[in-house]
């Protein structure tokens, strides 16, 4: 499957509004968690916001070391672009501005994104959200910061067609098409696949323009042939998964065993319920 190369960009340019979430919302979201939210001293919840920073994928854009990538370096038509290295600079930046970034994709100072996937974080229960700070927080700052953006005619091009979108305007869009609600006992399921999946499979886990599949797609899979595919990254067939590959290897093999069956239990009955 091809993943647009700005779909992996925390790039900020120019100026927004804000585009808080609802009370009620936040409040609702705020219930439900990743197994060590709980977690009673510092140190564990240090290690659960450790772990989260691999499940969401921050390696995956910011680097290994999270001390910022280039994306652009063989493509420069696209111009520019760094994720951020984010140990110089968090902090830069309050725990409000941080949720502000998060939750609504608007930058402390630039104000606009593209694209950090805010749209998928503003799901965020708040005790996840503290923990990965708090872990962000005690990385010790390493490396250069992250240049400002440059956008190439491709870039310029990509955002002007509307194929590429400012993470406060995803965030606003993704709220009125969430993952089917099926009940509470696939309420953490859910949770976990609109913080995860949904980044790849769109914000109805409905597919996304023909790059990735609807996940209506587990029924075609045994729970075994899902946990397979969540920890090894292999499918039912061995052909080239692309993207899913990785990710099934490098982030959702550190889920734990409840969150993984919650979200496999969640996608196969997504798949059977009644259309």
């Amino acid at each position: 499957m091809r993943i647009p190369i700005l779909l992996y960009l925390s790039v900020c340019v120019t100026a927004c509004d804000q585009a808080p979430i609802p009370g009620a919302l936040k409040q609702r979201l705020a219930a439900l968690t990743f197994d060590g939210a709980d977690a009673a001293d510092a140190p564990a919840r240090l290690a659960h916001g450790k772990r989260l920073a691999t499940v969401l994928g921050c390696q995956g854009c910011h680097g290994k070391d999270l001390t910022g990538k280039n994306f652009t370096a063989d493509e420069p038509e696209f111009g520019i672009f760094f994720a951020s290295n984010l140990t110089r600079a968090l902090p830069d930046y309050t725990d409000e501005e941080f949720e502000r970034l998060m939750r609504s994709g608007v930058h402390r100072v630039r104000a606009q994104l593209w694209i950090m996937p805010s749209e998928t974080f503003q799901h965020l229960g708040d005790a996840d959200l503290e923990s990965l700070l708090a872990y962000l927080r005690s990385l010790p700052s390493a490396g250069e910061r992250s240049p400002a953006p440059v956008l190439g005619p491709k870039a310029k091009a990509e955002i002007a067609g509307g194929s590429v979108k400012p993470a406060d305007q995803l965030v606003r869009e993704w709220k009125a098409s969430p993952p089917v609600d099926l009940g509470p006992g696939h309420a953490l399921g859910r949770y976990v696949a609109s913080v995860t999946c949904a980044e790849c499979h769109g914000p109805a886990l409905a597919g996304d323009e023909g790059d990735t599949p609807d996940l209506d797609i587990a029924g075609a899979y045994s729970t075994s042939e899902l946990q397979s595919l969540l920890t090894t990254g292999k499918g039912k067939a061995p052909r080239d998964l692309g993207l899913m590959a990785k990710v099934g290897k490098n982030r959702f093999s550190q889920l734990t065993p409840r969150e993984r069956s919650a979200v496999i239990a969640y996608v196969k009955a997504r798949a059977e319920r009644p259309q």
